[in-house]
C-alpha cells in the first residue's frame, strides 16, 4: 500500500510541478553554470548509499569548502539557493528517489555517513526504515539553517540542538509508524508548507 502510495503521488507530483521544477532549473544554471542538481551521497534503507536529487543551492564544491551543517546566513548558499531553500524547492527533486524507491513520501530524513556512524544500537533502528521527505522530526524543526544561523560553529551546535531530539522523533516514528500515520504526515507537512 505505501509503494502504491509512493509512486501514484511521486509522478502526480512530478507532473503537477514540471513548470517550477524547469524555472528553477533555469535559474540555478543561469547563476553560477554549475550543476542543477546536488546529489549528494545518502545513507538508505539497510545502510545503503544512494545518491540523493535536490536542487543545488550552494556553490559548486559546497561540500570541499565546508560541513555538511549549513546555516541559513552560510555565504556558500547562492542568491537562487536562498529563495529556494527558504520555501524548500530544493526539496522537490527527491520525487525522483521516491518513484525510483530509494525514498518514500513519510520516513527519517535520510543522513550521510558521517552521521550514520554515530548511531547507537538503538538508533540503528531507524535503518530499517526507508527514509523519507517528511517525519515527525521535519515538521518539529522545519528550518534548521535558522537555528544554526549565527553560531561559530554549525556542526557543533547541531549536536547540541538539533540532533539529539530528530533522533528521537524518528525512533517514534520507527515505532508507530502505519500507513494512517503516513497519510496524517503528508496532509500536515503540506498544511506546514501551504502556511509558510
Amino acid at each position: 500500500m505505501k509503494r502504491l502510495f509512493d509512486i501514484v503521488f511521486s509522478l502526480l507530483g512530478l507532473m503537477l510541478t514540471t513548470p517550477i521544477l524547469l524555472i528553477l532549473a533555469i535559474l540555478i544554471k543561469r547563476e553560477d553554470g554549475g550543476p542543477v542538481f546536488y546529489r549528494g551521497v545518502r545513507v538508505g534503507l539497510h545502510g545503503n548509499p544512494f545518491r540523493i536529487f535536490k536542487f543545488r543551492t550552494m556553490v559548486v564544491n559546497a561540500e570541499k569548502i565546508g560541513g555538511s551543517s549549513t546555516a541559513d546566513d552560510d555565504p556558500r548558499i547562492t542568491k537562487i539557493g536562498k529563495f529556494i531553500r527558504k520555501y524548500k524547492l530544493d526539496e522537490l527533486p527527491q520525487l525522483i528517489n521516491v518513484l525510483k524507491g530509494e525514498m518514500s513520501f513519510v520516513g527519517p530524513r535520510p543522513e550521510v555517513q558521517h552521521y550514520v556512524n554515530m548511531y547507537t544500537n538503538e538508533e540503528k533502528a531507524i535503518l530499517n526504515v526507508k527514509p523519507g521527505i517528511t517525519d515527525w522530526a521535519s515538521m518539529w524543526n522545519s528550518d534548521e539553517g535558522a537555528i544554526l544561523a549565527g553560531s561559530t560553529d554549525a556542526e557543533k551546535t547541531y549536536m547540541e540542538k538539533i540532533r539529539p531530539e530528530k533522533i528521537r522523533l524518528q525512533l517514534k516514528y520507527v515505532k508507530e509508524r502505519s500507513f494512517w500515520v503516513d497519510v496524517i504526515m503528508v496532509f500536515q507537512t503540506l498544511f506546514k508548507l501551504i502556511k509558510r
